[in-house]
């Protein structure tokens, strides 16, 4: 073990009070601890004190697995025995204390996007990707897995002050109690505010569609081009995936980043809590309809549709409610209950077309 490797503590990695506490409590007698700092096929890097290396879990911990987030995931604590100074085995993974998960819509399982998570830095891009919406699906999944969210506006250099106000104070007026930080990887703009946030083993994710800059900004953090990035499609106006597997890194300031894919859909499953306090306004709003179990689109005595006619709400922000609200649902339900409504909806159409073909007009 060198000088430099001596001095590293797990306390760098992120490691703090509520996982030793859990550590304490499991066997480890024949195995040391380490972080999942990015996720391969079939395989892991794990970090800890004595050095990185590749890792694979144990045919039981396969065996006994029933959803994806049985397995670890980049930002686990992990119980380890080495094979050799390069490979190790993961033994077992510790409790959660944050996750951060998403949904394909057209898929049953969950996908984890990282765990152990204090802060999101929650990226869109201001010359194609801004959208308030979108940023409402990130705060959700956020305030579910009980991670602050920070929203950064980045580009900043792309758009003229005028067009840079006017977002600023649309995102503010939307998002109150959300921090929000301005950032340019290419000019710095930023940079300094972004760094100042971040606090030495505190552990930061970066989310975002494809493009819109989360790479550049941690390269720019870590003031190296570690990290290789890829320009706009001028065809598509979209982002290109440039990152393709999410991975950890550490700052010179003693801070940890995660870099994940960028991704353009961003499914809703089992966020009720999320959703709830996201739209908190809303779901005060609620205490004052008619019925306890209002779907706030056409009961009679409606508080929340109440407040959109009269402009106290605004109507965007009551729209993505509903809509996040409906997908919830939906992907919350199991399959045999989605396939039935889906025949019901289906019989439904199909009524509808034999009521229109026997109907008769009179001329």
């Amino acid at each position: 073990m060198t000088d430099e490797t001596a001095k590293i503590k797990l306390e760098d990695f992120g490691y703090d009070d509520f996982f030793d506490s859990q550590w304490k409590l499991m066997d480890s007698a024949n195995s040391s601890l380490a972080r999942v700092i990015s996720e391969h096929r079939e395989s892991y890097k794990v970090k800890n004190t004595d050095g990185e290396y590749l890792a694979k879990i144990t045919g039981k911990q396969m065996f006994n697995a029933v959803t994806r987030e049985d397995f670890p995931a980049v930002g686990d604590w992990v119980a380890i025995t080495n094979i050799d100074e390069e490979r190790a085995v993961i033994q077992s993974v510790l409790p959660r204390k944050t996750m951060l998960r998403k949904k394909y819509s057209s898929k049953q399982d969950t996908q984890i996007i990282a765990t152990n998570v204090d802060v999101a830095f929650i990226v869109e891009s201001l010359e194609r990707d801004f959208n308030l919406n979108r940023f409402e699906r990130y705060l959700v999944l956020a305030n579910e897995g009980r991670i602050k969210p920070v929203i950064i506006l980045n580009k900043i250099d792309l758009v003229s002050d005028e067009q840079l106000n006017l977002i600023l104070e649309q995102t503010k007026k939307r998002f109150e109690d959300i921090d929000i930080i301005l950032t340019s990887a290419v000019t710095d703009q930023g940079l300094g505010k972004l760094i100042e946030y971040i606090i030495k083993g505190k552990t930061y994710c970066f989310l975002g569609s494809s493009g819109v800059g989360k790479s550049s900004l941690i390269n720019g953090l870590l003031q190296t081009n570690e990290i290789k990035t890829s320009p706009i499609s001028d065809y598509t106006g979209r982002g290109m995936h440039s990152t393709t597997t999410r991975e950890m890194y550490f700052l010179k300031s003693g801070g940890i980043v995660i870099d994940n894919p960028g991704t353009r859909e961003v499914g809703m499953a089992e966020v009720t809590e999320g959703i709830e306090n996201i739209f908190d306004e809303i779901t005060a709003l609620a205490t004052g309809c008619k019925f306890a179990d209002c779907t706030h689109t056409h009961e009679p005595k409606c508080a929340v549709r109440k407040a959109v006619e009269e402009n106290e709400l605004d109507m965007e922000k009551y729209q993505n409610f509903l809509k996040l609200k409906s997908e919830n649902e939906f992907n919350d339900m199991t399959g045999q209950e989605k396939r039935k409504k889906d025949r019901k909806f289906g019989q439904s159409i199909k009524k509808k077309h034999e009521e229109v073909k026997k109907y008769k007009p009179r001329y």
